[in-house]
C-alpha cells in the first residue's frame, strides 16, 4: 500500500516520512521493504516477533479503556535508529543479517481471535514502529473493528498523511513518542526529523483519535527546562490541555549504556513543567519499584480519582468517569465503564 511507481524500476514509499525513493532490489529504510522489479512489497506481512496480552495502562494509555486489556503485537523493523531503543533487538533488525527476517505467522484472524479468546477489548500495534507493517496493522484494524475490539498504535509518529487518513477509520488511540522538541536531535539520534512527528500529533487530533504523548527523559540529551518547556507548550496549545503527557525514566542501554538512569528529581521536575503549561494530566512513568506521579488526579480539585501499580489500574474512585470529590469530568475515552468503582 501507499507507493509509487517512478522511472527506472524506481518506486517511492509514502506510508512513512522518510518516503524512501528504492532502486530494484533495495530495501527501504525501515529494511522491511523491498523493490522488487519495481513494485513494491511488504517482508513483514503477519510475520509476528511479539504477541502478548498487557495491560493498556502499559502502552502507556491512562486515558483510554483504563483497567482494560489490550492485545499486543509487532514485527521485526523501524523506520528509526534510536541508539537508545530497549527493544533494539527486533527493531533494529535488516535483511541483511539474513535472507529470513524472524518472526512467526500469526494471520490477522487469529490476532482478532486471540484477542477475543483473552478477553481484550483492544489490540495494540506496539513493541515496534506499526507504520512499517502498515497492511498487516490495516487488516486486523479493519476485522477487529468488524468484532467490536477497539485499536491502537503506539508510534514514533512518523507517518504521512496518507497513512493517516487510510488507517484512520478503524483506529481509536494512539500513544505518540515525541522524544525532543528539537530539530538537531532527531537528526542525530533517531536519524529523522522532528515536524513530521508534530504533524501527526496535530492531525491525529483533527481526525478524532485520543492521543497521548510519551517522552523519554534522558540525561544530557533532552533533559534542560527549555526542550521540555517546548514539549509542555507544543501539547497544551496544539493537542490541548485534556492530552496526558507521560514522562518515562531511562535506563542505560546500547549506544547509551554510558549515562545514568534518569534522576527522580529530572522526572518531577519535568512533570511540573507540564503541570504549569497548563496540561490536566502529566505522568512519570517507567519507574521500578515506585508509582510517584503514575494516578490520575482531578484537575479540578486535586483528588486521586484513579490510582496504579505497576502500570495497572487498581482502584476507581470516579462516579461515572466523573470526580468522586467535585463531580468534574475527567478526559478520556471509556473513563465511565472502567474497572470496579471502589469508594
Amino acid at each position: 500500500m501507499l507507493y509509487e511507481k517512478l522511472d527506472r524500476r524506481l518506486v517511492r514509499c509514502d506510508l512513512c516520512a522518510h518516503q524512501c525513493k528504492i532502486a530494484s532490489s533495495a530495501l527501504g529504510f525501515c529494511n522491511v521493504r523491498q523493490n522488487i522489479e519495481g513494485q513494491l512489497f511488504t517482508l513483514a506481512y503477519a510475520q509476528a516477533i511479539a504477541a502478548d496480552i498487557d495491560p493498556i495502562e502499559k502502552k502507556p494509555l491512562y486515558h483510554f479503556l483504563p483497567g482494560s486489556r489490550s492485545y499486543s503485537i509487532a514485527t521485526m523493523g523501524c523506520n528509526f535508529r534510536c541508539g537508545f531503543c530497549q527493544n533494539w533487538q527486533i527493531s533494529q533488525i535488516s535483511r541483511e543479517d539474513g535472507p529470513v527476517l524472524p518472526g512467526y505467522e500469526l494471520l490477522p484472524e487469529e490476532v482478532v481471535e486471540n484477542a477475543k479468546r483473552h478477553d481484550c477489548q483492544s489490540i495494540s500495534y506496539t513493541y515496534t514502529e506499526p507504520t512499517i507493517f502498515f497492511e498487516y496493522a490495516y487488516d486486523t484494524a479493519r476485522l477487529a473493528r468488524a468484532n467490536g475490539l477497539y485499536n491502537v498504535f503506539v508510534t514514533n509518529g512518523y507517518m504521512t498523511r496518507q497513512a493517516l487518513e487510510t488507517i484512520e477509520p478503524y483506529l481509536d488511540a494512539a500513544n505518540v513518542d515525541l522524544k525532543s522538541f528539537s530539530e538537531a536531535y532527531y537528526e542525530g539520534t533517531c536519524k529523522a526529523r522532528l515536524q513530521p512527528v508534530l504533524d501527526s500529533a496535530i492531525y491525529m487530533k483533527r481526525l478524532n483519535i485520543w492521543v497521548e504523548v510519551t517522552t523519554l527523559l534522558i540525561p544530557s540529551l533532552n533533559d534542560s527546562d527549555d526542550n521540555l518547556q517546548g514539549i509542555a507548550g507544543f501539547i497544551a496549545q496544539e493537542l490541548g490541555m485534556d492530552t496526558p503527557w507521560h514522562i518515562s525514566r531511562f535506563y542505560p542501554v546500547r549506544e547509551f549504556g554510558h549515562l545514568p538512569q534518569t534522576p527522580m528529581e529530572s522526572l518531577v521536575k519535568a512533570r511540573d513543567i507540564g503541570l504549569r503549561a497548563g496540561l490536566r494530566y502529566v505522568y512519570i512513568g517507567n519507574v521500578r519499584g515506585g508509582n510517584d506521579g503514575a494516578d490520575t488526579c482531578c484537575y479540578d480539585c486535586g483528588a486521586v480519582v484513579l490510582r496504579r501499580r505497576s502500570a495497572a489500574l487498581v482502584e476507581n474512585r470516579s462516579t461515572g468517569g466523573r470526580c468522586y470529590r467535585c463531580g468534574a469530568q475527567l478526559d478520556g475515552v471509556g473513563l465511565a465503564e472502567c474497572g470496579a468503582a471502589t469508594q
